[in-house]
């Protein structure tokens, strides 16, 4: 009996039922992505939308364009609107992490830099931002490298507010907007590629937010 119970479940295995179970990874992925692809016309998912990137940019780990991009693909005339939606409420939220790090570091700031694993490495930041402040805010504004990283030490080291922000408004609005115009103009060749390789797709963005954690670790 228990050798019966045993190749029966070897075969549904074989078969690949469990592997594709509703619970499975590729399909909790596949329903997210949907939902993204499914809310683009809701007034909700913009407001959400809204709401992660502003807080990516003080304290959130996941970016914006992890909504932008599927809802972008459902709807590619509005594409533009949902790039200055990501554009206005990162630089707000770069706002406030600018303030943690102006008016909160010995706190909230140093907590959330020491979880980035910036901690000992804050006196080599200042010393570079006194030099390239400009550039990191841009370069890094632009790239997958932390965000919240550069809007708290801009804070701290007491970085031109003025300029920050309008520097922030560059960087964060190059990449969303040029997200917009890719998908803006080969959405639907994107979306055929993206769905047929989803789980492909995610891992390499994955790797990508990785790799710009690793990255802001060792730049300075």
């Amino acid at each position: 009996m228990m050798v019966r119970n045993l190749d029966a479940l070897a075969s549904v295995l074989a078969d690949g039922q469990l592997r594709h179970s509703p619970l499975s990874k590729p399909a909790m992925l596949r329903r997210l992505y949907a939902w993204c692809i499914d809310a683009a016309d809701k007034p909700h998912a913009t407001w959400l939308m809204g709401t992660v990137s502003f807080v990516e940019s003080s304290f959130f780990p996941i970016p914006p364009d992890t909504m932008l991009i599927p809802m972008a693909l459902a709807r590619p005339d509005r594409a533009w609107f949902y790039a200055t939606v990501c554009t206005l409420t990162s630089v707000a939220g770069g706002v406030l992490g600018y303030l943690i790090g102006a008016v909160l570091y010995d706190s909230v700031g140093l907590w959330l830099m020491q979880l980035y694993g910036y901690g000992e490495k804050v006196d080599t930041f200042r010393a570079a931002y006194a030099q390239w402040g400009g550039w990191i805010i841009l370069i890094k504004g632009l790239t997958p490298i932390p965000y919240k990283i550069v809007t708290i030490a801009s804070g701290f080291a007491g970085y031109n507010f003025v300029l920050f922000v309008v520097l922030s408004i560059v960087a964060r609005g190059m990449r969303f907007y040029a997200e917009a115009f890719l998908l803006n103009r080969y959405g639907a060749q994107a979306r055929e590629i993206i769905e047929k390789r989803l789980e492909l797709w995610a891992t390499i963005a994955a790797v990508v937010l990785v790799a710009g954690i690793i990255a802001a670790l060792y730049l300075f």
